[in-house]
């Protein structure tokens, strides 16, 4: 019997319970190696429809489908004994109805393993969201920049300044009143995403939303620095993982063309050494 106490892995209830606590880490991952990476340093693993752009090199996360979504839910569920697996739930599949949101839902969570999904809106969200979160989905909210509404909006901009502060405010409301257990704010003024936090009794989840929110999320390639060519405001880069492999990758093609690589240690001889006389 092993003295090593088996992993509790994180669930909705514990993040609702971290209000005003020690701040939420939250990382994307679209992967088994990164979620395995990600897994004994994050409360929540975010498997974004941001994979669109990330792994399929879509302009936009409108093109993301359920297919694509459930593939790397599983793989993610795969890599990870701690942190909260939650799935987006792409475009187009939630908002015409309650009845085909909760369809959809269900899948994600069923053919994933999954416990919880994420969904884009505020007000207008309210009603799928109190109806899934009344048959046995949890939710996390997601208000502010909305990237599935991007052509909407005109832009990745920062949504909530002036008039708009007082709608992104109902839209947050709204979404905790609904049952909600956390709420993603996006590109939100950092003086209006405190007052947010500051007034709703569940975890705030920031993305360019300032320090006073309960938690932090990135997309993990863009914090590594993976990409050398898109570089957002509110993304600090913790490495330059995208340089790194650019030298290793030129290195690689200068010695196959030079045929320095592969030497003869990282090959096998055409007779095998003798074997040696037993004693």
């Amino acid at each position: 019997m092993s003295a090593t106490a088996p992993v509790r892995p994180v669930l909705p209830p514990d993040i609702k319970a971290r209000k005003g606590g020690e701040p939420l880490v939250v990382l994307t991952a679209y992967t088994t190696p990164m979620a395995r990476l990600v897994d004994p340093h994050c409360d929540i693993a975010l498997v974004g429809d941001s994979l669109g752009m990330v792994l399929h090199g879509l302009p936009s996360t409108v093109g993301v489908t359920m297919e694509m979504m459930i593939l790397h839910g599983r793989a993610v569920v795969r890599g990870l004994q701690k942190a909260m697996p939650v799935i987006d739930m792409p475009f187009g599949s939630y908002e015409e109805s309650p009845q085909q949101a909760f369809r959809n839902a269900a899948r994600l969570i069923a053919e994933t393993g999954a416990p919880a999904v994420k969904l884009e809106g505020g007000e207008t969200m309210a009603e799928t969201i109190a109806f899934l979160t009344a048959r046995g989905v949890p939710v996390m909210a997601h208000v502010g920049l909305t990237p599935q509404s991007v052509n909407t909006l005109g832009g990745y901009k920062v949504v909530g300044r002036a008039e708009e502060a007082e709608k992104v405010m109902a839209d947050a409301r709204a979404c905790q009143e609904a049952g909600a257990f956390s709420i993603v704010l996006e590109k939100v003024p950092m003086g209006l995403a405190g007052k947010i936090t500051e007034s709703l009794s569940i975890p705030t989840i920031g993305i360019g939303a300032g320090v006073d929110c309960d938690g932090q999320v990135l997309v993990i390639d863009d914090m590594l620095g993976l990409f050398t060519d898109f570089r957002p405001k509110f993304v600090k880069r913790y490495a330059e993982l995208g340089k790194t492999a650019d030298q290793a990758i030129a290195a690689f093609a200068a010695e196959v063309r030079s045929r320095a690589f592969p030497a003869a240690e990282h090959g096998f001889p055409d007779v095998l050494p003798a074997a040696k006389a037993k004693p």
